[in-house]
């Protein structure tokens, strides 16, 4: 059997794609997007069997990968779940909170690009020990928050660290992998996403309004796993992938003329490229922040779901959004990548109303089957960007394009609450209520 072990044969191939695409005009391009949705049935490839490609060093990388891309989840879905505590806290409105999650969203293309290049100049390891040590700091930051504007603060530095890992996080998982379980373990790095919401979703029950110290332990909690995550990644060396492409630029004499060599030839080549994702990144961050950050609010404040309901709740929809995501990642190895996304999408679109506007305990199963969609079409995008972006810039075009769409739909959570407010419902007692399903 051919050895997939090096991501030079994924280089090569997408290498002969461009230069075929070079000659092709705009019109020809567009025209060849309907044709080519025809999914390619490939034979379904045994799971285990792909999974048993790997061997002990790549499923490390794997597995370093993915939890930290939990717990980076992890930390962001702390304010989100929050949102009513952190209202009373500082005297602020849900929309004036969630301003909290709007920064981190914004700010992560700022990481996106610093942590990119360093990444993709001087390695996948020391960035990402660097990424783990700023969110242990700035998660302790947050729990000792006093004022809102130190709030503020806090999680807009935050959104530079967590813009800083998610491509390094996928480059460190996948670039190494053999290139016939990539899909299948793209949706598996990718549900690291949802299991860190699950996580969060857990402990927050059992950490806020706990104790004395009301939402704070969560904050604080939330710094401690980034410790044995860094230590986890200091054990490991630099990915087969990256090694070498460095061994290239310094056989050429100077690295870092090389390294900038290649960064002009990647921007005069991939500039539409990466234009086009981060447009596909935009609509995607729409759809999951859309349907994720202010669910847990609108569930306590207008269904009137006890924190035990809500709880319930965000584990089942994120256990389907775990199914989802490594079904229709491995799926997407017999459908397309494309195909896959665009009808996972369109079902996900039609579960919207039973999953905004069904108040009883029977909106677990819309919930469930909402985020297996959403999470389902997000499970073939680590593989998707990682396979259209050029090698030598593999991790500044990953997280800069995905963090750049973030940054375009920063606002959404904000949106939707601020809409939620024009829409008001009787108090409960003294808690003002909102409609923000509509």
């Amino acid at each position: 059997m051919a050895s997939y072990d090096s991501s030079e044969l994924r280089d090569r191939s997408s290498n002969k794609h461009d230069m075929a695409d070079e000659h092709m005009s705009v019109g020809r391009y567009l025209s060849t997007r309907i044709p080519t949705l025809k999914p390619p049935m490939a034979k379904a490839p045994n799971p285990f069997k792909l999974l048993a490609l790997l061997n002990l060093q790549q499923w490390l990388f794997f597995l370093v990968a993915f939890l930290a891309w939990s717990w980076d989840a992890f930390d962001f879905f702390t304010v989100s779940l929050t949102v009513s505590q952190l209202s009373e806290e500082f005297d602020k409105r849900p929309s004036q909170i969630t301003w909290g999650i709007t920064l981190v969203l914004m700010f992560r293309s700022v990481g996106a690009i610093i942590f990119g290049i360093a990444s993709d100049r001087y390695g996948r390891k020391w960035p990402f020990v660097v990424n783990n040590i700023l969110f242990i700091v700035l998660e302790l930051g947050t729990g000792f928050c006093n004022t809102y504007k130190e709030f503020l603060a806090c999680r807009a530095l935050f959104g530079i660290a967590m813009g800083g890992l998610y491509g390094n996080a996928a480059a460190t998982a996948l670039e190494d992998c053999p290139e016939a379980a990539r899909g299948i373990l793209s949706g598996m790095l990718q549900q690291g996403y949802a299991f860190g919401y699950l996580l969060a979703t857990v402990f927050a029950r059992g950490l806020v309004d706990t104790t004395p110290h009301g939402w704070r332990p969560l904050f604080w909690f939330g710094a401690c796993p980034p410790v044995l995550i860094i230590i986890f990644r200091l054990c490991l060396p630099e990915t087969k992938a990256y090694q070498e492409r460095d061994a290239v630029r310094k056989a050429n004499g100077n690295i870092a003329s090389t390294f900038v060599a290649e960064g002009k030839v990647a921007l005069k080549k991939h500039w539409l490229l990466f234009s086009y994702l981060v447009l596909l990144m935009a609509g995607f961050n729409f759809m999951s922040h859309g349907s994720q950050d202010l669910y847990p609010q609108m569930l306590e404040n207008q269904f009137n779901f006890s924190h035990n309901a809500v709880t319930v709740t965000q584990v089942v929809a994120n256990l389907g959004a775990m199914a989802g995501g490594t079904t229709i990642g491995y799926s997407s190895q017999i459908f397309g990548r494309r195909f896959s996304i665009i009808v996972v999408s369109i079902l996900g679109g039609a579960l919207l109303y039973p999953y905004g506007f069904v108040s009883s305990k029977k909106v677990i199963a819309a919930a469930f089957f909402e985020q297996f969609c959403v999470q389902g079409a997000w499970g073939v995008i680590p593989i998707h960007l990682m396979e259209l972006s050029p090698g030598s810039f593999r991790t500044f075009v990953v997280g800069t394009s995905y963090q750049l769409g973030n940054l375009v739909s920063s606002a959404s959570s904000t949106i939707e609450s601020t809409i939620g407010e024009r829409f008001p419902l009787p108090p409960r007692g003294e808690t003002k209520r909102y409609q923000y399903g509509k």
